[in-house]
């Protein structure tokens, strides 16, 4: 395909909605090609050993600091989803990072075995075998920070590793390949590839494993796609997000928790906080306070780097949580605070929108919203916020605020959920390591945790006598 027939897609500026430049994309002959050089380099990254790896990858993480590459790649992630300088990005990347490598090295040589098998004669030992290729196609809400914390660890377990990223955040790409320049062991086996959906398809087909961040619409696609090759596949497919507070509970300490976990990022997170149940002697007063303190969150507009609040990254998000507002409004919800999306300068924003009279015939309560909305739903019973904090498709994540570690505790085990934040919200990056699982609609893991999910076992079996001659045993029978 020549330059001129190549086909590209504009990318939009999410605080204006112009079109900053194209992209171009990739077709299935290109995701081949590439498939297939990073397979030719797996073998040399595989012979590095565990320790080899980790020792290349904290090697990368500390040029980040030493060569301010961290800067550059937190600068183009909030060009890409309209917020401010993402400061806090290469920290959170680093700490994935340290953690991995850590756990990796442990998790890694505990899966060895040997021993002696049901046959006195023979004995056993295990070889771990790493997916040559990985797919990564990630999303366009936190396009490092999601791309990164599926890359990780298959590189940590001798993959190679291709990723797709959204289309609509392409912007990190560049700084942080270039990133790579003091790691070449590295730049040899991570790569990427723009474009669309087709192009996501195609990676699909040329991998040997998939981990796909989206909607549940595409994941479907996606694990169909890979259950017809027969190749294993991780989806993350969103969430709807319950926060329960107890009538013990702090609550300047419950504000906080549910305003950092429903609105950073303007909502736009996998495991926001979006539907927030309060013991009903709680109710009127943890509304009170959370409107108050949500008075005071400003816009990231027109400096972004002054505010809270950014704009929707993807432009028909607004529209989406206007649709549920809409629903919800038309079934008897009420506003008490913030409202539908608005255009400035060509941006689309939201303010924080708390919402009450809420129930779950509403799409609010049900369907992922993925912005600055918080219904609050009064309960009278730990077994009635259970049982509709556990009323739901989803079952990424969840939290609790109680009056004790004890009480909040009691009550998350109880609910269907990955990962439960106790006595805060939004703690689900800090799991990373620990790789808990999705329940319901929110994903499909693999089998395994960790490390362990990019390796294969093979059992070499060693006869310590002379084999059975089949004929000598039909003679003695």
């Amino acid at each position: 395909m020549s330059v001129t027939e190549q086909k590209q897609i504009a990318v939009l500026d999410p605080r204006t909605g112009k079109a900053e430049f194209m992209l171009d994309v990739a077709d299935a002959a290109q995701v081949k090609a590439k498939a297939a050089e990073l397979r030719a380099r797996q073998p040399a990254w595989q012979a590095l050993g565990v320790e080899g790896r980790v020792a290349v990858m904290r090697r990368w993480s500390e040029a980040w600091d030493q060569n301010r590459y961290g800067a550059a790649i937190g600068a183009a992630d909030g060009r890409d989803t309209g917020g401010a300088l993402a400061r806090a990005v290469p920290g959170i990347v680093q700490g994935f990072i340290a953690a991995h490598t850590a756990g990796a090295l442990a998790q890694y040589k505990s899966m060895f075995r040997s021993g002696t098998s049901p046959m006195p004669n023979v004995d056993y030992e295990t070889v771990l075998k790493p997916f040559p290729l990985v797919g990564v196609i990630s999303p366009w809400n936190a396009p490092t920070m999601l791309t990164m914390h599926r890359a990780i660890l298959p590189l940590l377990a001798g993959c190679a590793v291709l990723v797709k990223p959204s289309e609509v955040t392409p912007r990190f790409v560049a700084p942080l390949k270039a990133s790579l320049a003091d790691v070449p062991e590295l730049a040899a086996v991570f790569d990427f590839i723009h474009g669309d959906g087709s192009t996501g398809a195609a990676v699909v087909d040329h991998v040997d494993f998939i981990s796909f961040t989206g909607s549940m619409p595409n994941g479907r696609k996606v694990a169909q796609a890979c259950a017809g090759r027969f190749i294993p596949c991780e989806v993350e497919l969103g969430g709807k997000d319950p926060l329960v507070v107890t009538a013990s509970a702090n609550l300047d300490d419950a504000v906080s928790a549910t305003m950092r976990g429903a609105l950073s990022g303007t909502g736009q997170v996998c495991f926001s906080i979006e539907r927030v149940y309060v013991e009903r002697p709680m109710h009127d007063r943890f509304v009170a306070a959370l409107v108050e303190r949500c008075s005071h969150v400003r816009l990231r507009h027109p400096d972004r780097e002054v505010g809270e609040l950014g704009p929707f990254t993807m432009r028909r998000q607004g529209a989406i949580v206007d649709d549920h507002l809409d629903d919800a409004l038309a079934k008897g919800a009420k506003i008490v605070v913030g409202g539908k999306s608005f255009e400035l300068d060509g941006g689309v924003y939201m303010r924080p929108t708390i919402l009450t009279n809420v129930t779950h015939d509403m799409r609010i309560m049900r369907e992922e919203t993925f912005g600055p909305v918080i219904p609050v739903m009064a309960y009278d019973t730990p077994d009635q916020a259970v049982a509709l904090a556990n009323d739901t498709d989803f079952g990424l994540s969840a939290a609790v605020m109680a009056g004790s570690i004890e009480e909040a505790k009691a009550i998350g085990a109880r609910i269907n959920a990955g990962n439960v934040s106790i006595q805060d919200a939004f703690l689900t990056f800090a799991a990373a390591p620990a790789e808990s699982d999705s329940f319901g609609a929110s994903g499909l893991g693999g089998k395994r945790t960790g490390i362990q999910r990019y390796l294969k076992r093979q059992a070499l079996l060693v006869n310590t006598a002379s084999p059975i001659c089949l004929t000598a045993a039909a003679r003695a029978a």
